[in-house]
């Protein structure tokens, strides 16, 4: 499990870096692996690149249970959302590399879009139970609005105007006075 765990973050790093033709050789040699055991675990470019991809988003899904755990309901929102952000905006980068997927990549993306709206909504619930967060908040416009966040770009400015953004959506769903 380790070496497949370690095949991820180095494909992850080489697809965000290379694109979708990063060298599955150089992949295994950088997760100290042989090419058999990368190839055991995924048997196609393909599938490396889906798996990369199923991992980022269980990831943020258990980054949501772990700050809403650790931290106050809308510390824990507002870092969950910077989070996606900051996913987002990778998964821009190995967009080429996801898009080759042979199967039809709307699969893939509806996969994960149940577990990134249940981490939204369970949060923004915490935060409504709270009194954080407006009673009329709806998590599904929330996530939305966190989307078009990431698009703002992924230039050297992009993380402090992401969390300038993420901020003011924030402070937007705030209860009314």
């Amino acid at each position: 499990m380790r070496n497949r765990e370690r095949i991820l973050e180095v494909a992850k790093e080489a697809f965000t870096r290379h694109g979708a033709d990063a060298s599955l050789d150089e992949i295994a040699k950088q997760a100290g692996v042989g090419a058999g055991t990368l190839y055991r675990h995924f048997p196609a470019r393909d599938a490396l690149i889906e798996a990369v991809y199923r991992s980022e988003v269980e990831k943020l899904a258990a980054a949501a249970r772990r700050f809403a755990a650790a931290m106050p309901p809308i510390e824990a929102l507002r870092g969950w959302m910077l989070l996606f952000v900051d996913n987002i905006a990778a998964k821009h980068i190995i967009a080429p590399a996801l898009n080759r997927i042979a199967a039809s990549p709307s699969r893939l993306y509806e996969g994960s879009r149940g577990l990134i709206q249940a981490a939204i909504d369970d949060l923004v619930k915490r935060a409504k139970k709270s009194g954080d967060v407006r009673r009329d908040l709806d998590a599904s416009d929330l996530l939305r609005a966190v989307i078009g966040v990431s698009y703002v770009g992924t230039g050297p400015e992009f993380r402090q105007g992401a969390r300038r953004l993420v901020d003011i959506l924030i402070a937007g769903s705030r209860p009314i006075e």
